[in-house]
């Protein structure tokens, strides 16, 4: 895969994970006065799924990292090498993942 190739599928995995983080992190429409009684379980369950929210956003950061890290590593020109020991990330890899900044030994 060609280095202008690699790098359009980046950004457009970067565009992708900021559009998912402003999703998470855009305010509920209704979210009404939770009083006592039956909507009490409502609003544990707002509590949870906000929660849940908030530990999406983390990993989405953290894979925003990663992308950046190697949009950066394209410009250079080491992209494919280990951030740590600098070997060649195998070939898989970097198809499946082509964020991949480290071996599989490092990761």
């Amino acid at each position: 895969m060609g280095q202008e190739r690699i790098a359009a599928e980046l950004q457009a995995k970067e565009a992708d994970l900021l559009e998912q983080m402003a999703r998470l992190t855009r305010p509920e429409q209704d979210q009404g006065a939770i009083s006592f009684g039956k909507r009490v379980g409502d609003g544990t369950a707002m509590a949870v799924d906000r929660l849940t929210a908030v530990g999406a956003h983390s990993n989405l950061q953290d894979i925003l990292a990663q992308v950046r890290r190697a949009l950066a590593k394209i410009e250079e020109s080491s992209y494919g090498a280990c951030d740590e020991c600098g070997t060649q990330i195998a070939e898989g890899r970097l198809e499946v993942r082509p964020w991949s900044t480290h071996c599989v030994e490092h990761s």
